[in-house]
């Protein structure tokens, strides 16, 4: 197989529009946190609303994800990713618009949909242009950093612009650089496939199986809130398994699944969407985490909260690069093994130098070095994982299904460990010791989860050697 796809005309400029697209991502994610106050003082959210401007994003997000992998395969991967950047472009403009509360949470959730259609299309197309091996190692690598430096100047962006144009900007920002992508990609990437008109989605699937995800985002969500153990939670939880399950005995009859389940039994895919949702629940709520040890208790300002986290993107960034770099040296098994060993210890060491008073650069910094690096080999890694071996017209709802893992596993995750860190706080206390002591136990939570993940890689990805797919997609018209 060669290295890249003969219609992709010039790969490096294909890549890093593809890599912007992940940035945009992980940036809409992370821009409005430091923008919150703003926002609700501005369009009026009570306290126990304001969460909806980043819940909206991650519900739609999470929900809509394996929809959004089916129709990359069904209407071409270029045309969902310009559709992709339109949605993102006008739901910026109508956020940054915004006047009253509801208008703004809609525009967070049309930019969840818009990043549920872009993540899996970009993957799969990662996987579709590089051939499987060096090249697309080192394009996933390319994915990752950009992911990492957008999670990690989202939060910094957001600070700065909120202070000096107002918080509207953080979502203005994002028209010139999706409508621009949008464009780019006209020229960029090659044409779609023309498409049988006989192609359906399965919209019952999609229907029921958005639905039961969301429900089940939507769980994770409210459960600190409304309690783990109250009829509320309990009823939606219920109603999310049970749509799940309807879900599934739609998919195994209907004639074009939304998720096909024979993918689950390729020797990689199903592991990998273990290992993807327990890496979201390990390192997805770090940020959070961090932010509230960086802002409460060392009242570190939010420019200087923003500052103090590009060290850590910085060494998720070396950390993608590494992971594409070790899967090469070690094979695919010992190189996750060694990506999640360096995350664990490096959450360990954070946890364990946690205080009131304690230098930044010989406390806070080693661990968060040691962390990031194996945040984001880990990354790379699990979506080699994932993409290995699979069939072209199949590997946008692959990445679909292991995205829509780490989606569900990063909600659950930031659920069970803010619930932990908030339970040594006596529901939310502001004593300083207390708060030190829940965020500690959350980053060990958070370590056991990632030895949780080492255990699935030992058991289950032990007997896998990377296979070439065994059909090929022209793209060219």
């Amino acid at each position: 197989m060669s290295s890249q796809h003969p219609d992709l005309k010039y790969p490096a400029v294909g890549l890093a529009l593809l890599a912007t697209a992940q940035f945009i991502i992980a940036v809409d994610y992370n821009i409005v946190y430091v923008a919150l106050p703003s926002i609700g003082a501005e369009l009026g959210f009570s306290a126990r609303h304001l969460q909806w401007v980043i819940s909206a994003y991650a519900l739609a997000f999470g929900g809509f994800m394996l929809l959004g992998g089916r129709l990359g395969d069904i209407i071409g991967r270029r045309r969902a990713f310009i559709v992709a950047m339109l949605l993102y472009a006008a739901a910026s403009l109508s956020g940054g618009l915004a006047q009253s509360s509801a208008v703004l949470i809609l525009s967070r959730a049309v930019q969840g949909l818009g990043g549920a259609l872009l993540f899996p299309t970009t993957l799969s197309m990662i996987s579709t242009f590089f051939g499987e091996g060096a090249a697309r190692n080192r394009a996933l690598a390319v994915m990752g950093a950009a992911g990492a430096s957008g999670g990690a100047s989202g939060a910094l962006l957001g600070g700065l612009i909120t202070s000096g144009l107002g918080w509207n900007w953080t979502f203005f920002i994002n028209v010139p650089v999706a409508g621009a992508a949008a464009i780019a990609a006209l020229i960029l990437l090659p044409r779609d496939q023309v498409r049988s008109t006989g192609a359906k989605v399965d919209v019952p699937g999609a229907i029921i199986g958005t639905a039961g995800v969301s429900l089940l985002v939507l769980a994770c969500i409210d459960g600190p809130e409304i309690g783990w153990l109250s009829p509320k939670f309990i009823a939606m939880v219920t109603g999310s398994v049970a749509l799940i399950f309807i879900f599934l005995g739609i998919e195994r009859r209907a004639p074009a699944p939304l998720m096909p389940l024979r993918l689950l039994s390729h020797p990689t895919l199903a592991p990998a969407m273990l290992i993807t949702g327990l890496f979201g629940a390990a390192f997805g709520a770090q940020y959070y985490l961090l932010t509230e040890y960086l802002q409460s208790v060392r009242h570190y300002a939010p420019s200087y909260a923003g500052l103090a986290f590009l060290p850590f993107a910085l060494s998720i960034i070396t950390g993608t690069r590494l992971g594409g770099q070790l899967v090469g040296w070690l094979g695919l098994r010992k190189a996750l093994l060694t990506s999640l060993a360096l995350g664990v210890g490096g959450q360990t060491l954070v946890a364990l130098s946690l205080s009131a008073d304690g230098s930044y650069l010989t406390h806070l910094l080693p661990g968060f070095l040691l962390d990031g690096v194996g945040q984001g080999a880990t990354w790379t890694l699990m979506w080699i994982a994932a993409t290995s071996g699979i069939s072209a017209q199949d590997r946008g709802i692959a990445s679909g299904m292991a995205s829509s893992a780490q989606q569900v596993g990063a909600a659950l995750g930031l659920a069970l460990l803010v619930g932990v860190a908030t339970g040594f706080t006596h529901g939310g206390g502001t004593n300083i010791t207390a708060m030190i002591s829940g965020l500690r136990a959350a980053f060990f939570a958070a370590a056991a989860i990632g030895v949780l993940a080492g255990c699935v890689v030992t058991f289950r990805i032990a007997r896998f050697k990377p296979v070439e797919p065994t059909s090929s997609e022209p793209i060219h018209a």
